[in-house]
Formats: structure tokens, sequence, C-alpha cells
């Protein structure tokens, strides 16, 4: 099968969504200083950094089941879908965000994959089996 977004399309997505994401952060942030004051034991630090990886999970999985779309997907024209071309449901979603971050941990192996990948997918949507198909199709 042959999907019509290229790799280069895709990282160009990734890196434009940084964007999106900074302002994410800053606002929960702000949000969890405001409530918890200064993070300043390990604890409250490490609260902090799930608090902003619960959050930014929500935003994606959020944008993924609703449209396909987060806000650089909309900017670059191209929609996240499963196999049968439909937005993808709460599991989905969810699960590919796990992976998704799993592989950012593992120095972003699940991500360099697309380039050994004869489809040029990421491992996270290999084993998924969703991909991005240009916005309109």
């Amino acid at each position: 099968m042959h999907y019509d977004v290229s790799l280069l399309k895709c990282l160009a997505a990734c890196l434009y969504e940084l964007l999106s994401l900074v302002a994410i952060w800053l606002l929960c942030t702000a949000i969890f200083l405001g409530l918890f004051g200064q993070e300043d034991t390990a604890l409250k630090h490490l609260c902090l950094q799930l608090f902003l990886w619960v959050m930014t999970g929500t935003y994606f999985i959020i944008c993924w089941m609703r449209t396909g779309q987060t806000l650089a997907a909309q900017a670059w024209k191209i929609r996240l879908v499963d196999s049968d071309g439909a937005t993808l449901c709460t599991s989905q979603a969810a699960i590919r965000y796990v992976l998704a971050s799993i592989s950012l941990l593992v120095f972003g192996l699940g991500y360099l994959w697309a380039l050994v990948d004869k489809e040029h997918l990421f491992l996270h949507d290999r084993m998924l089996k969703t991909h991005f198909i240009k916005a309109g199709k």
C-alpha cells in the first residue's frame, strides 16, 4: 500500500507541533504552579512532569479522535486515520500516544523506524495500522 503523505511532511508537522506543545506546556505549568506553588521538591517536580504528559496526551487524543488533526496537522493539511480511513477510537488514540511517548524515551527509535520502513511509517503507526493521509481525502 502507498500512502500519499511524505515522511518529510510528517516530520515537518512534528516539528511544527512543538509550537503548539510549548504553548500547552506553559499554560499547564502556570496552572500547576498556581495550584501547588513552586516545584521545590522532587515529588512536585515528578507531579508536574506527569501532569504535563497527561495534558499533552489529552490534547493529542482528543484531536485524533475528533478530526484526526492536531493544529499542526491542520496547517500541513494532513490527517491521521486508521486502516479503514476512519478517525481513531479512544483506545487507538491512547495506545498511539503511549507508544509514541515510549518511542521518544528510547532516543526516538520509533520515529527513526520510518527511515527504514518501506512505507515510511513510524513504528507506532506500523503497529497500530494507522497512517497520515492528505486532509480532505
